[in-house]
């Protein structure tokens, strides 16, 4: 397996968490689990070889190549595979929390744990960027072309000062900040506060910080494949290894000691280096 991030313009660096072109030879092996866990981010796939499975517990789609795929934020893991035993190429980006609302003018509620072809949801214009995908031979030519349609995406939206302030709050203190404090600091409701995020997020500011602490662990695990991982540090983010537990099977579909046992060097390569 190759990946190689690639930097974004500098207009859209505030909104990509993370750009990338994956490749590999073959089909992901048999024994690798090849989940992706949730991280509060939501997701671009585009397969430039190979079509591309996609499958959440109540949602399957298998995305084609050359077709930009919009994958919503989620709270529930997915499990990713090629159609054919064959190389594959794809090229990913990885919307930061504020990027996706900053990006695509949806209610993103709509889109949790699901898997859409873009030109399904913004009609003729991307059909027409995904024909010009097909038709270009570069990867950092097509790379370029996905990039000038997200540019021209940030002039659609305007920004939500106190959406951001609150997806920084969670992010900054990792998870630990509280509705009750949120709704100190912007002096908006807790129901306000979950409508819009609901809307523009996905997630409930809870259920956002949930993911967010679940991933300090997460990540860990992936730098440091070790069986006392997820012991360090675990009462800072939980209330006690019950509650850490319970997200941890959420998040993955299994506990933390069967995880780490488990190979899924796909999930984890995103996280490396």
């Amino acid at each position: 397996m190759k990946l190689e991030f690639i930097q974004p313009r500098p207009a859209l660096r505030p909104y990509i968490g993370k750009m990338w072109v994956f490749e590999n030879d073959r089909r992901l092996p048999h024994d690798d689990m090849k989940v992706i866990v949730p991280n509060g981010m939501a997701k671009l796939v585009i397969p430039i070889h190979n079509k591309l499975s996609g499958r959440y517990k109540d949602w399957h789609h298998l995305s084609k190549e050359s077709s930009i795929t919009l994958i919503g934020i989620a709270d529930s893991p997915a499990i990713v595979d090629v159609e054919y035993d064959a190389p594959h190429v794809n090229i990913g980006i990885e919307f930061s929390p504020l990027g996706a609302y900053s990006i695509f003018n949806l209610r993103h509620a709509e889109l949790k744990n699901k898997i859409y072809p873009l030109d399904d949801v913004f009609g003729k214009e991307v059909a027409r960027i995904n024909e010009r995908l097909a038709n270009t031979e570069s990867i950092r030519q097509k790379i370029d072309i996905i990039q000038t349609y997200l540019v021209s995406q940030l002039s659609t939206t305007a920004p939500d000062l106190i959406l951001d302030y609150c997806l920084q709050q969670i992010t900054r203190s990792k998870g630990l900040v509280t509705v009750m404090e949120l709704e100190k600091k912007t002096g908006y409701s807790s129901r306000w506060l979950y409508e819009k995020f609901m809307d523009k997020v996905g997630l409930s500011p809870k259920n956002f910080s949930s993911v967010t602490r679940f991933m300090q662990f997460y990540e860990s695990s992936a730098m440091n494949h070790s069986d006392n991982f997820f012991r360090e540090n675990i009462y800072t983010y939980f209330y006690d290894q019950a509650h850490f537990i319970k997200d941890f099977k959420r998040f993955t579909g299994m506990s933390p000691s069967k995880f780490i046992k488990t190979d899924n060097e796909f999930g984890h390569i995103f996280y490396k280096g």
